[in-house]
């Protein structure tokens, strides 16, 4: 992209990645730890996707903003982020904290950026560009930026097409022909409220789509504020972006819409995550982790090469220290440091993996070694990290409830999910 004068702009932009609150709607992979430190595809987490986006499109100044269960993403993130000492580039941590002029916790996203804005504010940084953790989606941020700079907007919001059927679950913007934002429905499910908020059609034309399509642009959670527009926006008590800040700013400044038509998933939920994951394993996945000109980073571990002994695998994404034996593994997700044993049949499953090797671990008398054992059959299933399943298990959701919590197992959106550090018995039937 031609943009002038882009160092100047990038080193005045500053990014603010969201860590989370409670990732209710992720649990249990969020039972003891943050969002955006669930893994992702075998070796990443989710909050390498932001990070990686900023750092791909040459921003060097990124804050995550941390409060639940943040320990294992403050881990993630000083392991992985190091930038040369003679460079103003950092991804530094803001967790929640007690100050003298406030001793909340966030309560939202807009509550989380108005409690750090004095840090923020500390340097001449001009924009600000806020950023979900628990997004899939690769963005050049240099696009969004140029458009919001050529407009004079005050707020950019980034916008996704999404059909008709699709559109009450989200917030839905409505722009004119120019992208200026002047109405925000939030999630409509009435049929008449939902008609007026289609794409117009010379917007279409622009975009390169049909006339009678029938889009509407759905809200991303990703925003850029000039810094002036920032502190206006936060001069109040509203805790959240999406439902009090975008919908007031609509009225008081100039709002337009950035509108992305690449790939996007929010994986907020277990079913979303689970099917975002899988996608992953098709032979031209939605979301390409082989792009080199825009690479997905995470923390290096220096593992050995997995190694495959007789096993048939199909559509399968298998990550580094694996060992896996005369299995049958088809469509799916297999993390680092995974085991499975010989016999054992896996079928749309994603396998986390583990923090360490067998061999760095006390095994407790009569305990599973870690991985899958010998001869099982799991199916629809998400197995967290440092999980031990002993011989002759059975996992599989059939005839359960969409959303059920079992002994040491859950069922999520119709999902067996198996706990980090469970354990599970040899001939269990779940």
């Amino acid at each position: 992209m031609s943009f002038q004068n882009w160092s100047s702009i990038s080193d005045k932009t500053l990014a603010i990645v969201m860590g989370g609150g409670a990732g209710s709607r992720l649990f249990p992979l969020t039972k003891e730890r943050s969002k955006p430190a669930v893994p992702l595809g075998g070796k990443c987490r989710i909050v390498d996707i932001a990070v990686s986006n900023c750092i791909n499109s040459g921003l060097r100044g990124i804050y995550v903003l941390t409060q639940f269960n943040s320990v294992s993403l403050h881990r993630h993130i000083q392991a992985t982020y190091k930038f040369d000492v003679f460079s103003h580039a950092f991804v530094e941590i803001l967790a929640a904290q007690q100050t003298p002029t406030g001793e909340r916790w966030y309560q939202g996203t807009a509550d989380a950026v108005r409690q750090n804005l004095r840090d923020f504010l500390n340097a001449p940084y001009e924009h600000f560009i806020i950023l979900s953790g628990d997004q899939l989606y690769r963005m050049d941020f240099r696009d969004m930026l140029k458009q919001h700079i050529e407009t004079g907007s005050d707020l950019t919001i980034a916008t996704t097409p999404v059909s008709r059927r699709d559109a009450p679950g989200f917030g839905i913007m409505h722009s004119d022909d120019e992208r200026r934002i002047y109405e925000f429905v939030e999630k409509p499910k009435d049929p008449a409220v939902l008609e007026p908020l289609r794409i117009g059609k010379a917007l279409l034309g622009k975009m390169g789509k049909p006339a009678d399509a029938e889009l509407y642009q759905a809200s991303m959670g990703i925003y850029i504020f000039n810094r002036q527009a920032l502190v206006d926006a936060l001069d109040n008590q509203y805790v959240d972006f999406g439902k009090h800040v975008i919908p007031e700013q609509i009225h008081k400044s100039k709002v337009s819409a950035y509108i992305f038509e690449g790939y996007w998933e929010d994986i907020g939920t277990i079913r979303s995550f689970f099917d975002a994951n899988l996608a992953l394993a098709q032979t031209v996945p939605p979301f390409n982790f082989f792009d080199s000109a825009a690479p997905i980073y995470t923390h290096p571990r220096f593992l050995p090469a997995s190694k495959i002994n007789s096993a048939q695998l199909r559509e399968a994404v298998v990550s580094d220290g694996c060992v896996i034996t005369d299995a049958t593994i088809e469509r799916a997700v297999i993390g680092i440091r995974s085991v499975v044993e010989n016999g054992s049949v896996l079928r749309s499953c994603i396998m986390m993996g583990a923090d360490y090797f067998d061999n760095e671990h006390v095994r407790q008398a009569g305990e599973p070694a870690l991985g899958v054992g010998r001869h099982c059959r799991i199916e629809n299933a998400i197995i967290d990290k440092n999980a031990r399943i002993g011989d002759n298990v059975v996992i599989n959701p059939a005839g359960k409830p969409e959303n059920f919590d079992g002994d040491n197992f859950f069922v999520r959106d119709g999902i067996v999910v198996i706990p980090k550090n469970a354990v599970i018995p040899s001939g269990t039937v779940i």
